[in-house]
């Protein structure tokens, strides 16, 4: 049974405890929106206002994110994550610039035809920026639901999207959609929700029955696979880094990254295939691995930093280049950052 002030009880909520002065709930428009909403995709609000504010700066528009070149893109990106969605982003720009004038469709369907905008992402745009009805059912809304009519098991997306549509309201909803958000993010939090302050806890059926954390029941867990990687962190006279642009698919996607091998790779098969002459070799050292967690797998990053006299004549490898690692404008991930930094400190240097 659907309660029918549920709406009402949370915009009462979100009026006095509801969050109003994130980024991008100021000046709002529909690329801001946008932009933050492919952001907050499986990423902490908290992470995300800092990226937030520095890619604002650097694309005020979209336009000027569409004119962007994807390393600058990638640049802003790097340490957020699921890189995929800036490719996405950067596609969608251009193809709204393109197809639309610039302007994003207030059209849910039309939305989810442009890369990386889902169902629930074109839901919000449409709501927060043009105030029109849409339900969102992202995770957070997800697990309010779910525990507000105890859902679960194989059928409960499909039931969730029709109890999302069934609560969404006519009138305020950006507020609405907000306050959904916020309220499973902030009181129906995942562990050890905040029942006793829920402005829906009346009506909640996992709260009844007392077991309100079993809801969004998670799926069956993989089993996580380990895999060993050696990553060559090449430097030259100049303190110079050799980096290779990453496939577009895969794990960090269109990132540059010190050259990745196989973990049985020696450093005599590496520098001949790379056209470095052993030669001009002055140092080879290995480092503390690396563990480096991803959704499904782990990753162990075996670091191996050459320091070489002088860079060779060309570079053989496709998608190479030497790069100042202090001031580069390029995408990296993570870990590459973390190896690049090993580059600038005095212990190396020595």
């Amino acid at each position: 049974m659907i309660d029918p002030f549920f709406a009402h009880r949370l915009l009462a909520w979100w009026d006095e405890h509801g969050r109003k002065d994130l980024p991008w709930q100021q000046e709002r428009s529909p690329y801001r929106v946008w932009v933050a909403e492919v952001m907050l995709q499986q990423t902490q609000v908290a992470v995300v206002a800092r990226y937030f504010e520095r890619f604002m700066a650097r694309f005020p528009n979209i336009h000027a994110l569409a004119s962007a070149s994807l390393d600058d893109v990638l640049h802003l990106w790097s340490g957020l994550g699921y890189y995929g969605r800036a490719h996405n982003l950067h596609r969608a720009a251009a193809a709204v610039v393109r197809n639309y004038d610039g302007v994003l469709p207030n059209d849910q369907r039309v939305l989810m035809e442009l890369p990386g905008i889902g169902r629930s992402t074109a839901a919000a745009i449409v709501a927060q920026a043009y105030g029109e009805r849409a339900a969102i059912l992202d995770a957070n809304a997800k697990r309010v639901l779910a525990r507000q009519h105890r859902v679960g098991g194989a059928p409960a997306v499909k039931a969730l999207w029709e109890l999302a549509e069934s609560h969404t309201p006519a009138d305020r909803v950006a507020d609405y959609t907000q306050a959904i958000m916020d309220l499973g993010a902030t009181v129906c939090v995942r562990r050890a929700p905040r029942c006793a302050v829920c402005p829906v806890a009346a009506s909640c059926q996992a709260r009844a029955a007392g077991d309100a954390e079993r809801f969004p029941e998670a799926a069956a867990r993989r089993q996580r696979r380990l895999e060993r990687r050696r990553f060559f962190v090449v430097t030259d006279q100049t303190g110079a880094c050799l980096l290779e642009r990453r496939p577009a698919q895969g794990i960090w996607g269109g990132l540059w990254s010190p050259p990745e091998r196989d973990d049985d790779c020696s450093v005599e098969a590496f520098l001949a295939a790379a056209g470095i002459s052993e030669r001009d070799v002055r140092e080879v050292h290995n480092a503390p691995t690396l563990r480096h967690g991803f959704t499904h797998y782990d990753l162990d990053v075996l670091p191996i930093y050459v320091q070489i006299a002088k860079r060779p004549a060309e570079v053989r490898e496709t998608g190479a280049a030497w790069i100042d690692p202090a001031s580069h404008r390029l995408g990296v991930s993570a870990v590459a950052a973390k190896l690049l930094k090993a580059t600038q400190t005095e212990l190396f240097k020595a």
